[in-house]
């Protein structure tokens, strides 16, 4: 049975780990609205985007650290 609760921990633990940004720090960054369900996983998309461009952008120029100016 201590098998099977490792499992079912672990696989609740990936599950949490599918949005870069955190949910709660968002909401908390928002003062004047409200922050719908759908918007995590549109800012989330931005965000990957983001980081995908600024490591193409880092290995274009022969460097294996992401900086700001890649932004």
């Amino acid at each position: 049975m201590a098998a099977k609760k490792k499992k079912k921990k672990a696989a609740r633990k990936g599950k949490s780990g599918d949005l870069i940004i955190s949910k709660a720090r968002t909401k908390a960054a928002v003062k004047k609205c409200n922050v719908g369900s759908e918007f995590y996983g549109a800012l989330d998309a931005v965000v990957r985007d983001m980081i995908k461009g600024a490591e193409a952008r880092a290995v274009g120029n022969k460097r294996k650290t992401l900086k700001a100016v890649d932004l």
